[in-house]
Parts: C-alpha cells; structure tokens; sequence
C-alpha cells in the first residue's frame, strides 16, 4: 500500500469529516433561529386572563381553564420547557427505553422545537407555520434520521395542539383559531386552525378540573402498515405544579395509538423547568 494511497484515503476521510460537522452545524443553527422566530411570534402582552374569556363554552373546557389558570395571570403562549425521561426508540413488543434529556421551546398554534439528546443519539423535532422536520445525529456526525415535507408538517402540527393543551393551555383560549365544541360530561373538544391544517384535540378532565388525557387524531404513519393516516395520538398526564400563575403537568407519558390494543407509550417525561419568557434571546 503506496504512501500516496494513504494519504489520498486520509484526505478523504477528513473531507467527509468535515462536511458531516458543517452539517450538523447548520442544522443547531437552524435550531436556533426557529427558537428565536417562535418566541418573537409571541410576545408578552398585557392581558390577563378572566374567568368570562370562558363563557359559553362546554363545562369541561370551563373547568380546565379555571384549573390551569389563576385568575389574574398573564396570557402567554409560549413557553419554554426543560424535561428527563425515558424514550422508547423499539415497538412495543420491545421498546428500547433509554434515558433522555431535552429542551423545548413550544408556541402553539405556530409551532416547536425540541432538542433531545439521549445516549450517543441528538437532535431536534422542529414544526414552524412554513415548515416542519426531524433531524437526529448519531455521535453528533452521522445522521440517522432525516424527515420534513406536507405529510410529516401535517403530523407535527398535531403534536403542537397537543402539547398546548398540557403546557400552554392560554393559546387555546377562544379566539379567531379556536372554537370548541362537547363530548360528554368529562371532555371538551377545541378545533384549532394550525398554519393550512385544522387540527381537533380532546381535553378530558378529573373532578378538579385537571386534564388527566388529552387525545388527538394524528396524521401519522406510526403503524405496521406504515400508511399515512389519522390516528389516536396523546398522553396521560399528571403531577401538576403552579408556573406563574399555570398550573401544569411534570409527568407525562404517552405516544401513538392511545387508546387501542397497540398503544405504544413511547414517552415518558418529567417536566424539570417551565419558562414564559417575555421577550425572545438576543
């Protein structure tokens, strides 16, 4: 083996190196400026929150606001969010759980950026009004998993509404982009105008008031046929604690299928730190 060999095959290797780092660079960055678009999206007002904002709507809605917002308390719609946990990266025959920590901004209707790092895997689920993707790296080089396009927007859009309805239950307050609707005594449905899509998710309550289930139909390809379609997505959520003036789950666990005989809970987290910050980093 030439020593000119040798070194055209190093040289090669470093470019590829290289290139793989500049990639994953890029991809942090825009990380970063999808987080910093969202926050100033939704900047701090000087509305509070009343308990008329909720006249007329199903007595379940009613009650869930009362119980995750203090009267008085100021309405924001962005937050943002630190948890650790465990993430089930098998089936559910065989899950795969592996530790997890990860940051998240979330400003629904417009979208989110999580960042998880777990083991030797990190990466971003990103939804903005234009756009959504998935980008995970493996020893922070080589890329595993890559996903974006109309299909995948309209999945993440689903996620967004549903996690509003555990960590930023303002921005479902009746508006222009959302209306609600009742199910039955103990859950209420809000439709909410998503970027292009409309996305429904139902809000069950306990006596409290306290949203214990929140379910949504998700435009999702998680299933044996890997056929995109609607289907039951959500968690079970719990141990409530009080953010400035929100009274929000720590614990929450769920996945796809909720629900059905094939329910996977691939997620399961506990909320470290809630944030509403009033104006977006610099």
């Amino acid at each position: 083996m030439s020593v000119t060999w040798i070194a055209g095959a190093s040289g090669a290797v470093l470019v590829v190196i290289t290139t793989l780092a500049g990639w994953r660079v890029l991809d942090r960055r825009a990380d970063q400026q999808g987080w910093r678009q969202l926050l100033a999206a939704h900047p701090a007002t000087s509305a509070v929150y009343r308990g008329d904002m909720t006249a007329g709507l199903p007595d379940p809605a009613r009650r869930y606001f009362a119980f995750t917002i203090a009267e008085g308390t100021p309405l924001r719609t962005a937050a943002e969010i630190e948890m650790r946990g465990e993430i089930g990266l098998g089936t559910k025959e065989a899950p795969g759980y592996r530790p997890m920590r990860a940051r998240q901004v979330l400003a629904p209707p417009d979208g989110l950026v999580w960042q998880l790092r777990s083991g030797f895997i990190a990466g971003s689920d990103g939804a903005l009004p234009d756009r959504s993707w998935t980008r995970f790296w493996l020893l922070g080089l080589i890329p595993i998993v890559r996903a974006s396009g109309e299909d995948h927007h309209r999945s993440a859009c689903g996620r967004v509404i549903a996690e509003a309805a555990f960590w930023v239950p303002a921005s479902l307050l009746p508006g222009d982009h959302v209306r609600w609707e009742p199910v039955d005594e103990n859950t209420a449905r809000a439709r909410v105008h998503c970027g292009r899509f409309e996305q429904a998710v139902d809000i069950t309550v306990n006596a409290n008031g306290a949203p214990v289930r929140v379910v949504v139909q998700r435009w999702s390809n998680a299933n044996s046929d890997d056929a995109w379609r609607e289907q039951p997505f959500g968690g079970e959520l719990s141990g409530f604690r009080n953010f400035d003036g929100f009274r929000l789950p720590t614990r929450v666990e769920g996945g796809n299928l909720i629900g059905t005989a094939d329910y996977f809970p691939f997620f399961k987290a506990n909320v470290t730190a809630i944030r509403f910050p009033a104006t977006p980093p610099t």
